[in-house]
């Protein structure tokens, strides 16, 4: 093994968005099997420190494919597309429209204590988000298209953030009827 690998040569699977959970699980739990620290707890300082390197790439690895946004992060990173997520926020009318409609939404059955509505949202971001994944999937796999792979992933960054902020939106009214 070398620790220089990238995360899916650590594994022994192919460098895809599609990933078998199955396998991934398998190749982590095997990885870990032979380089887990206290597997090295007899042995020398050096080899503990290497084990213990090798064990925190499994567990980062691991963390990093099993997230689809993390392993669509990981694989633009591999592949040299800058998602530039921190300095760009450029999105399609279309996507910023829905958003706009769905904060609006939020502040609505915030305003209103509506935890039905959240429900509704909540709902909606679901299948938005399995469409996001689809998109980001098929670019990633398939379409050689860094442009609008960048805009398939920073996408699915947008709904997951407002997901994040209609569940603590719910948390709040939840907390205050009880």
């Amino acid at each position: 093994m070398d620790i220089t690998q990238s995360h899916f040569e650590l594994f022994g699977l192919p460098e895809r968005f599609a990933l078998d959970r199955k396998a991934l699980d398998e190749a982590y739990r095997a990885v870990l099997s032979r380089v887990h620290p206290d597997r090295f707890a007899a042995s020398g300082d050096a080899e503990k420190r290497v084990a213990l390197q090798w064990a925190t790439q499994a567990n980062e690895a691991y963390r990093t494919l099993k997230d689809e946004v993390g392993r669509a992060r990981y694989l633009c990173e591999l592949r040299g597309i800058a998602l530039e997520v921190e300095t760009n926020s450029a999105m399609p009318a279309a996507f910023l429209m829905q958003q706009m409609e769905w904060r609006e939404a939020l502040e609505e059955a915030e305003t209103e204590r509506d935890a039905d509505r959240l429900g509704q949202i909540e709902g909606e971001l679901t299948r938005a988000r399995a469409a996001a994944i689809a998109d980001v999937g098929a670019l990633l796999d398939g379409a050689a298209d860094p442009v609008a792979t960048v805009e398939a992933v920073r996408g699915l960054l947008f709904l997951d953030r407002f997901a994040e902020d209609v569940a603590n939106t719910l948390d709040r009214i939840e907390s205050s009827v009880g």
